[in-house]
């Protein structure tokens, strides 16, 4: 026998006791990795825990802040102390009041179920925007010229400045009225594109803050920005209008820098700046695209030494200050960037340019030629049946750049243009002005919300993984800021039905938490006195667009879709208002019944828009649900999503409040819509699905009524029929009542209306419509046909929570109790759903061999997972190789309706049932 010494020995006793140590990672505060500008005055903090070992829980933890990262220790601004909590997620700061501009550094060491300490993590760190409106010390500036009100070409403004000593810290901070592109010393500040973003402006305007500290020198500088109409008064909505917000640009700069000798100056935004307009982008808009003339550019302008005496001076305006606010979300950025995969030229002569993806953004584009030379692009989402360059679609938005060559190239003979202010939805680019286009000098840019990619979802089927694929490109395209409903038209808007629709998937694919967080605070500022809540947030439409039931609910199925996905109580408390606020104006519409409870059946309503409707319909079949039993299901709904946020805040009057007016809904939903055996108005799927799944029906009613929906889908064929409202419930309701086979059945349907019809018809986003795009390759009606509109990507939502069964349980949310329980089907041999949890990284994967199940699981540190075997019985299941009994950390608690369940903690699992 091979002798191992005392040392040897010692080492692989040490190694594996630190390799199988608990440790911390991934620290965030308000969500984000060392953010730059909160106004959150009590920040929350969150980690990770990691470890090798099964079943590793958090029994305390200790916290340390610091405004010195090398003294963190002392603890000076907080430190805990040992904390007995199992809460690693959103702990609020609760020490010393943090201070304006301040940067602070964090730790965190965390206590397990062994009784271990982890060692301290790696310092983290955030820094605190302007807390007060006195903090502001710029002042407003505009144009000090008279505008041209036709073109409006983008004002640039500049100040030049002397940092007299070596520079520690420079901090700026910026926003506008329009959108503002800054540089200082030639070069651009930060990366975030679009900003400040788009708010209810009036009430709500966001600033940005960045640290330039290494875009400074001692000596001269010189800061330049240029200003675009953006949102504020460019053209906005679908009827023309512009100058929504006010008719001027204008811009708030304010520079604090702090010297190495701990003195400190401010450069602000004042009456000493120059402003011009004869800048380069002659013209920007949103839905119109950017003018931009190359030989207008000045070189040097914003650097110091230029010589602007023909500029102008500028206008300060006495504007608000009260209504800025830190950004909250993560803001626009350049993405992902795609090479043409194509070089077309079209049945009518069309140079095109197919970049192979439906994507939001923009075309970087390298041009040679003399100046005067015009470039212009076009954008387009789809070709015509014949392969022509169609742009009917986008009614009046012209969705072009036009590029006006100063003939005078780089060092690698081209010169390159890139707009500024706005952004195309588009797949394809028709290029005039150019000879023969060659690929390698076209590159499109993705833009949106700086969002994490947090799911995936893979199966055995390619066109089941393609509809994934456009699901999350969907997203992408339409989560600009705010969740708009098409990337490409004249409208972009944020309208609030697609938005709850699709927010328990969007909270899946990416992390939108902070993105939601800051929209709502949008729709509750938008919401009237009423407490009624308008079509679109920030809305552009009118205090007569709001109202329509399924839209409006918004404000409250997406606060409560942010609680279950992330666990986080404060968007409850922070939209409670709202929450309530909608409810009651449902309540005060309504009008008394026989029996005196409240049916909603007044007011406009959108209804289940685009529902399935066959032209010449001589038959019946168009799926028409009564508005009003929508709007009686939906006011059901929201409020039993008040008592739900009730209950969680410890508001135990209003759950008794509203918990009677709940059943007084119901009641009345069963006078008005309801026969007495279960059949109702309208015989529609979307009817069925509502009622079922918002309880609507007595119990003794639902299974009965359940197959009423599974003979309906059955009876076209297993095709859907549903629209914006009914769509993201409908496999949620069958498979809930026991039919699975008819949910697959839909979800693997091919030809139209289905979700793959599009994925067939090479669509690589979702559509719109159902049929977009017509079997005969002709056309939807072009008034309303978007090919990025992300609603009907709902159904991911099922494929993520039931296919492949990643859940969190109602009672855990945030994935805090994970709740594991994949339903096989659809002749699918394998599925699987990964998710960056708050707590880590969660997975449910199966696959069928041979009549053989396999289940592979991943359950992150901290957390715990009931998990649902699909299995005729525990004798058959083995978890690594051995007997459920034998199997480290597993204890079986039950056995249901073909699923053996069993609890377990954090770790990777293999089941396998030979049964299932």
């Amino acid at each position: 026998m091979k002798k191992v010494s005392l040392f040897t020995l010692l080492f692989y006793v040490v190694h594996t006791v630190v390799w199988a140590q608990t440790g911390v990672q991934n620290l965030r505060c308000e969500n984000l990795s060392n953010p730059l500008g909160l106004d959150v005055v009590q920040p929350r903090f969150s980690w990770q825990l990691t470890s090798t070992r099964r079943n590793v829980l958090q029994t305390a933890y200790e916290i340390r802040v610091s405004t010195d990262d090398k003294a963190l220790a002392k603890g000076a601004v907080w430190n805990t102390g040992k904390v007995a909590s199992d809460s690693s997620v959103h702990v609020a700061y609760a020490g010393k009041p943090l201070q304006s501009g301040e940067r602070y550094y964090w730790q965190v060491r965390v206590y397990d179920n062994t009784g271990q300490a982890s060692a301290w993590s790696a310092p983290a760190w955030f820094q605190m925007a302007l807390l007060k409106e006195t903090d502001w010390k710029a002042s407003w500036i505009g144009p000090g010229y008279v505008e041209d009100s036709t073109l409006r070409p983008s004002p640039m403004f500049r100040k030049e400045f002397t940092a007299r000593k070596p520079i520690r810290k420079a901090t700026a901070y910026l926003t506008a009225h329009g959108m503002y592109w800054a540089q200082l010393n030639g070069e651009r500040v930060g990366d975030a594109f679009l900003t400040p973003g788009w708010t209810t402006y009036g009430k709500r305007l966001q600033y940005q803050v960045y640290d330039v500290t290494k875009l400074l020198k001692q000596g001269a500088n010189a800061i330049g920005v240029t200003l675009g109409n953006g949102w504020y008064r460019g053209f906005i909505g679908f009827s023309g209008q512009k100058n929504y917000f006010g008719n001027d640009v204008a811009l708030l700069c304010q520079l604090e820098i702090t010297y190495s000798d701990g003195t400190t100056e401010r450069i602000v935004s004042d009456n000493s700046w120059k402003s011009t307009s004869a800048g380069p982008i002659r013209s920007s808009e949103i839905y119109n695209g950017e003018i931009y003339d190359a030989r207008m550019e000045k070189d040097g302008w914003n650097r110091a030494g230029y010589k602007d005496a023909d500029w102008s001076g500028v206008r300060v305006h006495d504007y608000a200050k009260n209504h800025l606010v830190a950004t909250y979300n993560e803001p626009v950025r350049k993405r992902e960037t795609f090479q043409p995969v194509n070089i077309i030229r079209t049945p009518k002569g069309e140079q095109v340019v197919d970049f192979g993806q439906n994507l939001v953004g923009w075309v970087v584009v390298r041009v040679n030629g003399k100046a005067g030379d015009t470039i212009t692009l076009s954008h387009a989402e789809v070709l015509d049946k014949k392969g022509n360059f169609y742009t009917e679609n986008l009614r009046a938005a012209v969705c072009q750049n036009k590029y006006v060559l100063k003939g005078k190239p780089a060092a690698d003979g081209f010169e390159k243009f890139e707009p500024h202010f706005t952004w195309q939805g588009f797949r394809y680019i028709k290029v005039e002005g150019m000879g023969d286009l060659k690929p390698e000098n076209f590159l499109a840019v993705v833009l949106y919300s700086d969002m994490n990619l947090t799911g995936q979802f893979t199966s055995s089927n390619p066109l089941i993984n393609q509809l994934q694929k456009n699901i999350q490109w969907g997203q992408r395209g339409n989560f600009l800021d705010v969740p708009t409903d098409c990337p490409q038209r004249d409208e972009r808007l944020g309208w609030t039905g697609d938005a709850q629709a699709f927010s328990r998937t969007a909270a899946f694919n990416f992390g939108v938490e902070n993105f939601f967080a800051k929209w709502l605070k949008d729709v509750a500022a938008d919401q009237l006195p009423n407490g009624s809540v308008p079509f679109v947030v920030p809305n552009v439409l009118g205090k007569g667009a709001v109202g329509s039931t399924g839209w409006a609910d918004v404000a409250t199925i997406a606060p409560w879709n942010m609680y279950l996905a992330y666990g986080d109580k404060r968007i409850l408390e922070q939209q409670y208002p709202s929450m309530k606020a909608w409810v009651g104006y449902m309540q005060k519409e309504s009008k008394k019944d026989a029996a005196g409870a409240p049916v909603w059946a007044s007011g406009f309503h959108f209804g289940d828009w685009l529902f399935y409707r066959p032209f010449d319909d001589n038959d019946g079949r168009a799926a028409v649900t009564d508005k009003y039993l929508i709007a009686q299901c939906f006011f059901a709904h929201s409020t039993q999503l008040l008592i739900n946020t009730a209950k969680v805040l410890g508001k135990t009057d209003d759950v008794q409040t509203y918990s009677r007016l709940l059943q007084e809904v119901k009641d009345a939903f069963r006078r008005e819509y309801m026969t007495s055996n279960g059949r109702l108005v309208s015989s529609t799927q979307t009817a069925y699905v509502l009622a079922l799944n918002f309880d609507m029906l007595p119990e003794e009613l639902r299974a009965s009524t359940a197959q009423r929906l599974v003979d309906n889908v059955k009876s076209y064929g297993n095709h859907l029929t549903t629209g914006f409202l009914g769509t993201p419930y409908l496999c949620h309701v069958l498979s809930r009542f026991g039919h699975d086979d008819v949910a697959y059945a839909l979800l693997m349907q091919e030809s139209y209306p289905s979700w793959l019809y599009p994925v067939k018809m090479g669509a690589t986003t979702i559509w719109e419509r159902w049929d977009g795009i017509k079997p005969d390759s002709t056309f939807q009606t072009p008034s309303m046909n978007s090919y990025n509109h992300y609603a009907y990507g709902a159904i991911g939502d099922w494929m993520y929570r039931v296919v492949a069964g990643l859940d969190t349980e109602d009672d855990g949310p945030g994935y805090h109790k994970i709740r594991i329980q994949p339903h096989i089907g659809g002749k699918l041999t394998a599925a699987k759903a990964d998710l960056q949890t708050p707590y880590g990284p969660a997975s449910s994967g199966w696959k069928t061999e041979n009549g053989k199940l396999t289940l592979d699981i991943d359950i992150p540190a901290n957390t715990t997972a009931k998990v649902y075997i699909p299995a005729a019985g525990a004798e058959g299941v083995q978890e690594g190789g051995k007997p459920l009994s034998a199997a480290e950390g597993v204890r079986q608690i039950g056995q249901e309706k073909g699923y053996v369940i069993v609890q377990v903690g954090s770790g990777k699992y293999q089941f396998t049932a030979n049964r299932y």
